[in-house]
């Protein structure tokens, strides 16, 4: 494989994958229709590979752009981050992510299949895990999402395993990954949310610069150590090289479509990812408990002995990493990228 496609490659995850696939030698071709990224991201990555790369704009479910892409440029394997993410958002339009995440995730496998391209590598998530009062997820936990979010997900995850069942030449990774989080060394890439932050760490992050006045924690009295939830963060770097282990062993998993999660298999409670953040900015993060939000649970993390036994990949990256790296990246860009 030489020439690597990227859906939605100027996101969050896409962009420092598409970083870490061009330092490792792969031509990468980056689709995105920018409605919640920026082209600035992908400007960034190819500075920092010291090398260029193709940038298509185009949306996944315009079938025609796909075909016309695929024509004339010649694809190696496929990594689908394309869709929407916010689970928040899912349950208020939930037409619109089976639209996006579900329907391009068709049109895709179709302009695959029609250009003969069989290597594919899902952005999924553990979202899809049904909440079973154990903390610890594997791949053969229970499936039961509990938004639209995380059911565009398996939906897709289901379209793709039934097309593996009758087209066995597909080789094909379905990531789950859990709480992605940090940013590029560099402080050049890194994660720039729209509006208000959905997750914690960009959050805490905007906080510590000075963009939002208190953090709301939800929930002080989980059955955890400290009272607040814990959940499983990886690095963003961490995940970038999840994906490029998972395209050099697509050819040696199993028959079909794979699930694999991808976390460090260990959690951190709201209130130490808050002191990890306090020591790596030097800033006082002011919070405040409120009352939990509806459908969380007191802690969850991944089984990532799959990873490591199918993908030879493991994490290698601390909380206190994830948390220096963030806010190098938030105090050199508090705006974020350029608009």
């Amino acid at each position: 494989m030489t020439t690597i496609l990227v859906t939605g490659a100027a996101g969050y995850i896409g962009s420092h994958t598409c970083l870490v696939l061009q330092q490792h030698g792969f031509d990468v071709v980056a689709f995105d229709n920018f409605c919640n990224s920026s082209m600035a991201s992908l400007v960034r990555v190819q500075q920092l590979a010291n090398r260029p790369m193709t940038v298509v704009e185009g949306d996944v479910r315009d079938g025609a752009c796909l075909a016309s892409l695929f024509s004339r440029q010649p694809i190696d394997a496929v990594i689908h981050f394309a869709g929407l993410k916010a689970v928040g958002e899912s349950v208020r339009e939930p037409l619109r992510y089976y639209d996006n995440n579900v329907i391009g995730t068709i049109r895709l496998i179709e302009a695959m299949s029609c250009a003969g391209v069989t290597r594919f590598i899902f952005s999924s998530s553990a979202t899809v895990y049904a909440a079973s009062g154990k903390p610890q997820f594997f791949e053969s936990s229970a499936i039961g999402p509990s938004s639209p979010y995380g059911e565009s997900k398996l939906m897709a995850e289901k379209i793709l395993t039934d097309f593996c069942a009758v087209n066995p030449a597909w080789n094909v990774a379905l990531l789950r990954y859990f709480n992605p989080v940090g940013a590029h060394e560099s402080g050049q890439l890194g994660e720039d949310p729209t509006g208000i932050p959905n997750n914690l760490m960009p959050y805490i992050s905007q906080v510590a610069v000075g963009k939002l006045a208190t953090l709301s924690v939800f929930g002080d009295d989980y059955p955890t150590p400290d009272g607040t939830g814990i959940r499983d963060y990886i690095h963003v770097m961490d995940l970038a090289e999840g994906h490029l282990a998972a395209l050099n062993a697509l050819a040696e998993l199993p028959p079909g479509a794979t699930p694999i999660n991808l976390g460090s298999g260990c959690g951190h409670s709201v209130l130490e990812v808050i002191a990890a953040f306090e020591a790596a900015s030097g800033k006082s993060i002011p919070y405040r408990v409120v009352d939990r939000r509806p459908g969380d649970i007191s802690d969850y993390f991944a089984d990532a002995t799959l990873a490591a036994q199918l993908l030879r990949w493991r994490t290698s990256r601390s909380l206190d990493d994830m948390c220096r790296d963030t806010w190098n990246w938030q105090r050199r860009n508090p705006n974020g990228f350029p608009k």
